[in-house]
């Protein structure tokens, strides 16, 4: 099933941590897509997978999640597994941790219930529509879509693990096609490793970016006749191993010169990393996303049309509750490491060449500096000598395991996962895993279900899902300290203790043992009830006006490839905001033909400082539209002081589409 998750726009967007990236408006509707594999023959072996159009899954999200999920003990945290995408342009709001709520100006309630109610909406309905069908697999590469944004920490690793790969890029896409046994098309879920980042960090619209694009257009088309998001036919993209990749494939360059930023701190001699921006392969970041996109759809159809390999097999789940900052790790036979209590290196604030940071902090940085450490420990905390060993070389900007006010920074208590159907082990991965990283993992888990008998298993990494700990980066990565190193949460040994720990989730589901494997309390729901730092709203408009007027219309005709552009004075709605409706002469009904879910469309709201809003509606005709005669409605709420909330609606004129 899908549903939609966009109903809020005013909270920060989640993932470039840009306090100038408020929402205002929508390019696309971002919904959530659940899949549910169940047993014939046993009913209760079933497991769930939601890929979410958003920055990434939050641990209250998860638990809110399970704790109101339908249908008795039949899903639960064990067998449902939760994945973001990854979108930048998403609102933010949802996060119960310090260091999160910050980044989206508090825990942001209308958000959060909406992401929540979308997921457990899908889930409900996919339950309810269940159908006995059949599973294919298929894998390819696909070409000319993403680059390595930090192709310096790469070659850190050993040239001897580096000649395993052609590309320092993890260019595989798997794909699963679901057919119904009478042989109707039901749906796909693919997995690939791209970062949504087409749309910048200028960007103040919603936005499922360049995986999103990829879902519409494969679902517009499979589902013709239905409006965007309405159809039977679901097609899931989720993220996968994207820690270290990029779609802006032009690479970086500054911004003010156009020179080359490829270096260790992505540095510019004028302007430093402020201005070293990467960008591509479109002359704008929609075409961009458009681009990227196209390219990965144009792959999934392909390995649609090609998926023969079935999946067959008992369906299994094994799940943990981990404490992260404690697990001892063996590393060879003589030695053994620890993972660390959380914390963010310098790095983390110099951000990346998809979106630099603040204060021109740089990738790279080893060795701290007195002016912040003065500024950390007078408004934080200094972090403690055993978190600074723990760490080392990352110099600690911010030692978030050590920090618990207003609520604690960052998460100890994480969960670890792996679903499998069949031959497909689908594994659950609470961040964002550089290539070699994963493939480590790629190649361990495999071994480990090898070793049990369990031969030939496709092993599929998803990413950003049930939590969410920044990045992970290999040993070798991490000494570099850029922002992949800087990020890994839990110190040098992070990749050590998650290939033990997923040996273990594999090594139970081979041997039966799932419900044995050691398990921690789940972490609590923190009493975060509505912490936000947004702006009051309220609406006023002039006294010759009413709400929904049009200010701008509809010229009287238009040819195919254009743009209309209407202006009303409105607030949000939950609903839709906007039809592009065609008149049936046959019919004498007006039928919608898009809505803002469509990409033909644009909504931005803007607001002044007398409280009077703006909205702007845009239709872009595509090559493709039907001639004939047309109008573009608008629904919205107004939100006056001292007056209930009032829903209203403004229309264009009609006009008229020719070829």
């Amino acid at each position: 099933n899908r549903n939609s998750l966009t109903k809020y726009y005013l909270p920060l967007q989640m993932g470039y941590a840009s306090m100038d990236q408020s929402g205002a408006g929508m390019i696309s509707r971002q919904y959530c897509r659940a899949f549910i594999f169940a047993d014939p023959n046993n009913s209760t072996q079933r497991v769930v997978f939601v890929t979410a159009e958003i920055g990434m899954i939050s641990q209250r999200v998860r638990l809110a999640v399970s704790g109101k999920i339908k249908y008795g003990d039949l899903y639960g945290p064990d067998n449902v597994v939760l994945s973001g995408t990854h979108t930048h342009s998403g609102p933010g709001g949802y996060f119960q941790y310090t260091i999160y709520m910050i980044s989206s100006r508090g825990f942001i309630k209308p958000s959060f219930n909406a992401i929540v109610n979308g997921i457990l909406e899908s889930i409900a309905t996919a339950h309810e529509n269940m159908v006995k069908g059949r599973v294919f697999i298929n894998k390819g590469l696909v070409e000319n879509t993403q680059i390595n944004r930090s192709p310096l920490s790469y070659l850190n690793n050993p040239e001897s693990e580096r000649l395993r790969y052609t590309s320092n890029t993890d260019k595989e896409m798997v794909l699963l096609k679901m057919v119904a046994d009478n042989g109707q098309e039901i749906g796909m879920l693919s997995w690939f490793a791209i970062h949504p980042v087409s749309m910048n960090n200028t960007n103040l619209h919603t936005s499922s970016d360049n995986i999103g694009y990829a879902a519409y257009l494969f679902e517009e088309e499979k589902n013709k006749g239905y409006l965007t998001g309405k159809g039977p036919y679901v097609a899931g993209f989720a993220s996968s191993n994207l820690g270290d990749v990029s779609p802006n494939i032009q690479g970086p360059h500054c911004i003010n010169t156009g020179d080359s930023c490829e270096n260790l701190n992505n540095y510019c001699p004028i302007g430093g990393t402020k201005m070293c921006i990467a960008k591509g392969p479109g002359k704008d970041m929609l075409e961009s996303t458009q681009i990227i996109g196209r390219n990965i759809y144009l792959k999934a159809k392909e390995l649609y049309s090609t998926a023969f390999e079935e999946i067959n097999g008992p369906i299994h789940s094994a799940h943990q509750w981990v404490d992260m900052s404690n697990i001892t790790v063996q590393l060879n036979a003589t030695h053994t490491g620890k993972t660390c209590k959380p914390a963010l290196g310098y790095s983390f604030a110099a951000g990346t060449m998809d979106g630099p940071g603040m204060f021109n902090f740089t990738q790279g940085m080893i060795e701290g500096n007195s002016f912040w450490d003065a500024v950390r420990d007078a408004v934080l905390t200094r972090p403690s000598k055993e978190t600074e060993e723990c760490h080392k070389p990352k110099p600690i900007l911010i030692p978030t395991g050590e920090l618990s006010k207003p609520y604690p920074w960052h998460p100890n208590i994480i969960d670890i996962q792996i679903i499998t159907v069949g031959s497909l082990a689908i594994l659950a991965l609470p961040g964002e895993f550089s290539y070699v990283l994963s493939f480590f993992i790629y190649l361990y888990i495999c071994k480990e279900f090898e070793s049990h008998g369990k031969t030939e298993m496709n092993v599929v990494l998803s990413g950003l899902c049930n939590i969410y700990t920044h990045y992970i980066a290999t040993y070798e990565e991490y000494q570099i300290q850029r922002y992949e190193g800087a990020s890994t949460l839990f110190g040098p040994h992070t990749l050590s203790a998650y290939i033990q720990l997923y040996r273990g989730l594999a090594k139970a589901i081979a041997e039966g043992t799932a419900r044995d494997l050691p398990n921690l309390p789940e972490p609590p729901i923190l009493n975060v009830t509505d912490l936000t730092f947004l702006p009051i709203i309220r609406d006023a408009k002039p006294l010759d006006r009413n709400y929904g007027d049009v200010l701008q219309d509809v010229q009287p005709k238009y040819r195919m490839v254009g743009t209309l552009l209407l202006l009303y004075k409105t607030f949000v709605t939950n609903f839709t905001f906007l039809t592009v409706e065609k008149y049936d002469n046959t019919s004498n009904h007006w039928k919608v033909m898009y809505n803002d879910a469509s990409w033909d469309t644009r909504f931005t709201w803007q607001k002044d400082i007398w409280g009077r809003s703006t909205s702007i509606v845009q239709w872009h005709i595509s090559n493709n539209t039907e001639p004939g005669t047309y109008r573009i409605q608008y629904f919205g709420h107004s939100k006056e002081l001292l007056r209930p909330i009032r829903s209203f609606s403004g229309s264009s004129l009609q006009f008229e589409v020719s070829g």
